[in-house]
C-alpha cells in the first residue's frame, strides 16, 4: 500500500495505481463523489454501523486490458480506492482542490477535468484499509471491482458539504432541483470475504 499512486514518467505522465491486493498496474479512469442530505448519511460503505457524511471513490482500470470499456467486462477488471468523508472543524485543506470545481459543475451533465492533480494528496495520513471484492454501485453494477477501502476518513467541513449539497439533478434550463442522497443503500455481503492486511 507503500506505494497505492504513482505519477509515471511515461505515458504521458499518468497516474498509476499499483501494490496492496492489486495484481498489476492500474490506471486512473476518474474520480467521483456520493454525498447525502444530511450528515449521517452519505457513503455507500458503513462501518460498525456507522455512514459517513460521503465518500470519494477513484476509479482505476487494469491496464493489462486493451482499453476501459474491455477492462469493466473482467472480474480483475477495475479498482474503487474509496476515501470516506467525516465532517468536522478542522477540514483536510487538500480536498479544497476538488471543491474548487463545483462552480463549473453546478448542473447535471456538466464535467470539470482536473489538470495535473495527484489524488493521493486526499490520503488520510493512516494508509491503512479493507478490501473485498464487488460492483460498482451505479447501474449495471457490474462485478468487476477491487474495493480499496481506507479506514481512516478524512475531514471536511460544513460549508464544503453545503457546497455539494448546492449541485443540481437538472440541468442548467431546467429548475433547480438539489442533488442529495446519490449514495446507493447498503447491500449484503454475499458471502464476501472482507480482508484487511497485516499493517
Amino acid at each position: 500500500m507503500s506505494e497505492l499512486f504513482q505519477r509515471s514518467k511515461w505515458k504521458k505522465r499518468k497516474i498509476l495505481l499499483r501494490g496492496g491486493p492489486l495484481p498489476g498496474i492500474y490506471r486512473l479512469r476518474q474520480l467521483h463523489m456520493h454525498w447525502g442530505a444530511t450528515d449521517d448519511k452519505g457513503s455507500e460503505h458503513v462501518v460498525d454501523a456507522t455512514r459517513y457524511a460521503g465518500e470519494i471513490h477513484i476509479v482505476h482500470w487494469y491496464s493489462k486490458y486493451s482499453n476501459y470499456a474491455d477492462a469493466v467486462r473482467k472480474p480483475d477488471g477495475v479498482a474503487i480506492l474509496a476515501i470516506l468523508l467525516q465532517v468536522g472543524k478542522n477540514p483536510k485543506p487538500e480536498i479544497k482542490r476538488i471543491l474548487e470545481g463545483i462552480n463549473a459543475i453546478k448542473t447535471k451533465g456538466k464535467e470539470a477535468p482536473f489538470q495535473n492533480f495527484d489524488p493521493s494528496i486526499l490520503f488520510p495520513a493512516n494508509r491503512s484499509y479493507w478490501t473485498y471484492h464487488g460492483s460498482f454501485t451505479t447501474p449495471p453494477c457490474e462485478e468487476c471491482v477491487t474495493w480499496i477501502v481506507l479506514k481512516e476518513p478524512i475531514i471536511v467541513s460544513e460549508d464544503q458539504m453545503e457546497s455539494l449539497r448546492s449541485l443540481s439533478s437538472k440541468t442548467a434550463d431546467e429548475p433547480h432541483c438539489p442533488l442529495l442522497d446519490n449514495w446507493r443503500p447498503l447491500q449484503s455481503l454475499n458471502s464476501r470475504m472482507v480482508r484487511t492486511p497485516c499493517q
